[in-house]
């Protein structure tokens, strides 16, 4: 005879975050793959807010090279652009252009086809991400002399601000290029050079109207920028300028950004994308930062410091999180960043390909990801591996 000496309900189970009993969100909607325990596995992550699963809309993937982030990725911005949802998409490597087809559009390549002005944001946001664009072309904070100067010099732009407002400033800082002391105006006037002449022309400033992002889908393409050290700047603008496009008052939008570390090892841009974070739910925009290996995390700077702190707690805020195979070393500082139980990381390391540890608020679900017919189109980024001669 048996002789029950713990009894559990189902909420236990959640408080010790075993998905033993996982049905899934259990929300409506096209399928995503199926739960552990229970059928078909649909998630959006604003309908999860509207049910009061998660408490904002910022979501985090993270995995092992090849091990499904990038399907699952187009495989939601598909559903989502099915409902009329907008995405734009910050590609680094040029992995999107799929879906863009799928979509009857082009990815956007800066430079190539014209130039995006980051800057049609309130006074305020415009001139924090000013700040942040600068320090990080400089690739270190800037000095009090140089924010005293660039203040100055912001309050000496025309009203309503001009579309060309990086030129705009360098005109007037201009005439300290011609001193050879090392003052705010010469440092600042030598930094917006760069964006107006020197090797990031193009991007942000050019001849004619900047470029109008329309459609539902959106991608940017920033490959040529993928191995040069300009990749932090030109990430951070395109979010910026993307924000604009995803957020739409009357839209909810998905912003996606790949090679998420680009933004995370910069400081200026950390605590700019940080601000951008709390206003999420505001704007109706769902970050999706995607990670492939989370040891980039660990890399933006030493334990302890400042900056490492910085970057994980935006990726404690992430309310939703889709986690994939790592190993062991990975996996373990995945589970202190993200808070997961021993349990937890014991099935990121044992994860099969395809299949994901999902967290949405206090709930967590095992899921195998099941790509549809229509999915195939867009998701194959092996098919170079798999060519016969």
């Amino acid at each position: 005879m048996k002789h029950w000496t713990h009894w559990a309900t189902s909420r236990d189970l959640v408080s010790l975050r075993l998905p033993a009993h996982d049905a899934g969100a259990d929300l409506a909607g096209p399928s995503l793959g199926v739960a552990q325990f229970g059928g078909a596995f649909a998630f959006d992550v604003f309908d999860a807010y509207r049910a009061g699963l998660v408490s904002n809309p910022n979501v985090v993937v993270a995995g092992a090279i090849g091990a499904g982030k990038s399907t699952v990725v187009k495989m939601q911005l598909e559903r989502a652009l099915r409902r009329g949802r907008r995405a734009v998409v910050v590609d680094p490597k040029g992995e999107y252009a799929e879906l863009a087809a799928a979509h009857a559009t082009t990815p956007i390549t800066l430079g190539r086809d014209g130039w995006c002005n980051p800057f049609s944001l309130d006074d305020r946001d415009a001139r924090g991400l000013l700040r942040a664009l600068l320090a990080s072309a400089q690739g270190s904070t800037l000095s009090s002399d140089q924010h005293f100067t660039l203040d100055e010099t912001w309050g000496r732009l025309s009203f309503p601000r001009p579309t060309r407002v990086l030129r705009s400033l360098f005109e007037i800082l201009e005439p300290h290029l011609a001193g050879a002391a090392p003052t705010g105006g010469r440092s600042l006037a030598l930094l917006l050079y760069r964006f107006v002449h020197g090797d990031l022309a193009g991007l942000f400033d050019g001849e004619g109207e900047p470029l109008a992002f329309t459609g539902d889908l959106v991608v940017l393409d920033l490959s040529a920028q993928w191995s040069s050290s300009s990749l932090s700047v030109a990430v951070l603008s395109a979010v910026a300028a993307a924000q604009q496009v995803a957020a739409r008052r009357d839209e909810l939008g998905y912003l996606v950004i790949d090679e998420a570390w680009a933004l995370l090892a910069d400081d200026e841009a950390l605590a700019w994308l940080r601000g951008s974070w709390k206003l999420a739910r505001a704007r109706g925009v769902a970050h999706v930062l995607v990670l492939h290996r989370w040891s980039d995390v660990a890399a933006v700077g030493d334990a302890g410091s400042a900056r490492r702190d910085a970057a994980q707690g935006l990726l404690r805020e992430c309310e939703t999180a889709w986690l994939f195979r790592e190993p062991p070393d990975e996996a373990r500082e995945m589970a202190v960043v993200l808070g997961l139980s021993s349990r937890e990381e014991r099935y990121l390391v044992a994860l099969p390909k395809g299949v994901a540890l999902v967290r949405y608020g206090a709930h967590r679900s095992i899921v195998r990801v099941r790509p549809d017919e229509s999915d195939a189109r867009v998701i194959d980024t092996d098919s170079a591996m798999r060519v016969t001669r």
